[in-house]
């Protein structure tokens, strides 16, 4: 999208005949905190390809990021107490341990190593399949669909063959858990709710894309900018407590949630001066927001001591990912045990060259 600084600055870019991008100050927290503004997905226009469906569809049960309170509500409660404090403490010695399995696989297998394989994919996953509380021996096929359904270039039957694979899996383990109950996320969702088999596999499908794909392009990408800025590597291997300002740096300056976030009025909306009729669509640029000058100095330039606080690379509002605190836990983890076992990790090609 090509734009004057006038139209960048004033907040609000015309995208279609009926859909609008918007750009900060302040707007993007403006329409991610509007009730005016929906996530249904039944009413949403985009202009990106959708996955699975080419006409907009309600949200299937428990997909509750694409419905709007008062529906959206229960759910996010429901989930969100699962994510405590408590539960990511109990879980960081196991984050721990399988950050050091993957570290030592890496040393055993020997330079090259392709670290998004063996480094950035494997942990979020493993991690995520500990919160569900899915069994050794249906790991290595759910990985295998996982990929399938997250891949650009496969066909797309072969996506919804992943997908129905995906949430069959899902289905077998609520049953397995409401006759056995079990210490993990979906385990507590079974035992908590009076939730349907449906609701609960929506929710476990969401938990696994949503808990994987996001931390696993933070840990691969986040990497590659560390290697790429080797002054603020030096600085985080020199002092390993600049890990939490680290983390919301690179979640800022990457911004792995690159396509946006839709939403569509419900009514007619004045913003900016702009007016936005009911149900004409808005998509909301998380990237632009986190390079936004007037709420960051020097934007595109990465800064592991910049005071933390202001980015939305997790979204803002009513869907801002719960998951978020998990994904910072599994960052910083990984980062540090990274640099600690390989204190002379370099590209083993020139960056050019690097497949993105």
């Amino acid at each position: 999208m090509t734009t004057t600084e006038t139209e960048k600055h004033a907040g609000l870019l015309p995208a279609e005949t009926s859909a609008y991008g918007v750009t900060p100050r302040p707007f993007d927290r403006t329409v991610l905190s509007d009730p005016r503004f929906s996530s249904r997905w039944d009413i949403r226009h985009s202009a990106t390809r959708r996955m699975l469906s080419e006409e907009p569809e309600p949200a299937e049960p428990g997909l509750f990021i694409g419905m709007d309170p008062p529906q959206h509500s229960p759910y996010r409660k429901l989930v969100g107490s699962q994510f405590g404090a408590r539960r990511l403490n109990r879980l960081r010695p196991r984050i721990e341990e399988i950050v050091a399995d993957r570290l030592d696989e890496m040393e055993r297998v020997g330079p090259p190593v392709d670290l998004v394989s063996e480094f950035a994919l494997p942990i979020p996953l493993s991690v995520v399949l500990e919160l569900l509380g899915v069994p050794d021996s249906e790991r290595s096929s759910l990985q295998r669909n996982t990929a399938s359904l997250l891949s650009l270039t496969v066909p797309t039957d072969e996506m919804l063959a992943a997908r129905h694979a995906i949430k069959d899996l899902i289905r077998r383990l609520v049953a397995a858990k409401r006759a056995a109950p079990t210490d993990d996320v979906l385990g507590g969702l079974v035992a908590n709710s009076d939730l349907d088999d449906d609701e609960l596999t929506g929710i476990g499908f969401l938990l696994l894309l949503a808990g994987y794909e996001s931390t696993a392009h933070m840990l691969g990408l986040g990497t590659f900018a560390l290697l790429r800025h080797p002054e603020q590597l030096a600085a985080l291997r020199q002092n390993p407590h600049l890990i939490d300002t680290a983390v919301e740096e690179l979640l800022r300056y990457l911004t792995v949630v690159q396509f946006g976030l839709h939403r569509t009025a419900l009514e007619d909306v004045q913003l900016n001066g702009q007016l936005i009729k009911a149900g004409q669509a808005v998509m909301v640029s998380l990237t632009a927001a986190n390079r936004d000058p007037h709420r960051f100095d020097d934007p595109d330039r990465l800064d592991l001591s910049r005071t933390p606080g202001g980015q939305v690379a997790f979204g803002y509002g009513v869907h801002q990912c719960l998951g978020r605190q998990l994904a910072r836990t599994e960052m910083r983890v990984a980062f540090l045990a990274l640099l600690r076992r390989f204190p002379t990790l370099r590209l083993a090609v020139p960056p050019q060259d690097v497949p993105m």
